[in-house]
């Protein structure tokens, strides 16, 4: 399916896909938003990310707007640094999961988001943070994790891979919660029914803007519900084989610029992407003219 020409919004995930490995976003990836800002298409961030761990780097693209984080469980507004719609976790449904999860695979090791726009992010001990960069708080014991309401659960296994896991855990936990892959050990429990789909919708909705004039991207399982909701779903070149086997497209990588290709491609002409110059420094540490 080709992408709408009349297209009004831009739905992008963020890990592996708006975000290159080292949490960067490029000059061509931004370059490529303003031509698409320039042109009255509005951009929105759907993330598995929670709010307070979007915030900066929505600051850094200067964004004020809308954000779907939280896997679809959280919609945020950046300027006012405030929740629109938020949708916890049962914690004791949570915990029943965990453990119905347990009883196939033995032992794990679980983390949680809390809600709210200060939330923490807590794991228990033996869990992995799979993005090093991120902050989180280490607590003594599991029941530690249920002190506050949580948006999600992120699990982790000693030596299942994460399809194996998420498999696994489908099979088991039922209607109790919304089982999601969202990245290299990142596999999640979050309220049932709630996918990223939910939370676009709803924010979509807010805008008044329509899934028929969505293009949206992606790279993980957890992306599917979104592709299914906008009317083109791009996959990137690094993308879980899943996701490319529901894509409309499949572009270049996230450490090369994939959304930026197709944006260039539906809103800027002909011309290709030229990188700023960067002018040597001179040798002698002195100023040239």
């Amino acid at each position: 399916m080709a992408a709408p020409t009349d297209c009004s919004l831009i739905a992008t995930d963020l890990d592996g896909t708006l975000l290159r490995g080292d949490d960067t976003f490029s000059d061509r990836s931004r370059a490529a938003l303003a031509l698409a800002a320039r042109a009255g298409v509005r951009h929105l961030v759907v993330t598995g990310r929670p709010a307070p761990r979007v915030r900066p780097l929505l600051d850094d693209l200067g964004a004020t707007g809308l954000a779907v984080c939280g896997q679809g469980a959280q919609v945020y507004e950046a300027g006012a640094d405030r929740l629109l719609w938020s949708v916890t976790l049962d914690r004791e449904l949570a915990e029943t999961a965990l453990g119905k999860i347990e009883a196939e695979v033995g032992e794990l090791y679980a983390a949680v988001d809390q809600d709210g726009v200060d939330g923490l992010t807590l794991i228990e001990p033996g869990y992995l943070m799979p993005h090093p960069t991120l902050p989180a708080v280490r607590v003594e014991r599991r029941d530690d994790l249920w002190a506050r309401p949580i948006s999600k659960v992120l699990l982790r296994h000693p030596h299942l891979t994460d399809d194996e896991l998420t498999a696994t855990a489908r099979s088991v936990v039922g209607s109790l919660a919304t089982v999601t892959m969202s990245g290299p050990g990142t596999v999640e429990l979050q309220p049932c029914g709630v996918t990223k789909a939910t939370g676009l919708a709803l924010a979509a909705e807010h805008l008044g803007l329509e899934p028929g004039r969505t293009v949206a991207f992606g790279d993980m399982p957890n992306d599917i519900p979104m592709f299914g909701w906008a009317a083109h779903g791009v996959a990137m070149a690094n993308a879980h084989p899943e996701l490319k086997a529901v894509a409309d497209e499949v572009t270049a990588s996230n450490e090369d610029d994939g959304v930026a290709v197709v944006l260039e491609r539906l809103f800027g002409g002909a011309e290709p992407y030229v990188p700023p110059r960067v002018l040597p420094r001179p040798r002698s540490g002195k100023v040239t003219r």
